[in-house]
């Protein structure tokens, strides 16, 4: 039986582009959380999944992981998957590292972390722009508003590869030689 992958980490990573690449290559189904998340809030606002709290965008981070991590776990416990050699690579934001620990069986599930944690908010800015397409959700956003995300995704960044360091979860920094990082995330996948 195959290993459910989560590739978790800070928007605009490069986490839908290795899971992609993980469906395309291993035959992995694809799910990507955002859609979930976004159900959750607007459906049930009584479970306080807010990704537009009125909070420090850490604390947001913190309160929707502790909320989304069981479900994740209920998702892979559930045995669609596992009676059959299908496994899904679960692409995520909100899922801290201490909460994968505390929640998410590790038998049946592995992760990688992606961030920008080695770079300013200016540089992951910069580094954004460079990378933006019409299919990207911030193509269309103000520069303003970009670079006050650039701020929360680099204090993000840090969170994570903190913790990462404190769990000894793989961590993969994408904000220089993404290409190349996507590559090696992919051979340690494959073998």
């Amino acid at each position: 039986m195959k290993k459910h992958i989560i590739i978790a980490g800070v928007p605009r990573s490069g986490k839908s582009t290795v899971s992609s690449l993980i469906s395309k290559t291993c035959g992995y189904q694809h799910i990507s959380m955002d859609s979930i998340v976004a159900g959750f809030e607007n459906c049930f606002p009584e479970l306080g999944i807010n990704t537009y709290a009125d909070m420090p965008s850490t604390d947001i981070l913190f309160n929707i992981s502790g909320k989304i991590a069981p479900f994740i776990q209920e998702m892979i416990k559930s045995g669609e998957y596992t009676e059959i050699d299908t496994a899904m690579v679960i692409d995520i934001y909100q899922l801290l590292p201490e909460d994968y620990i505390r929640f998410i069986d590790r038998s049946h599930c592995d992760i990688y972390y992606l961030g920008t944690a080695d770079v300013t908010p200016e540089e992951r800015f910069r580094i954004q722009k460079k990378y933006d397409t019409p299919k990207d959700y911030t193509y269309y956003l103000p520069d303003e508003e970009i670079r006050e995300g650039c701020v929360s995704i680099v204090e993000q960044s840090k969170l994570i590869k903190e913790q990462c360091i404190k769990y000894n979860l793989p961590y993969y920094e994408t904000s220089k030689y993404r290409e190349r990082v996507i590559k090696t995330i992919m051979q340690r996948i494959m073998r």
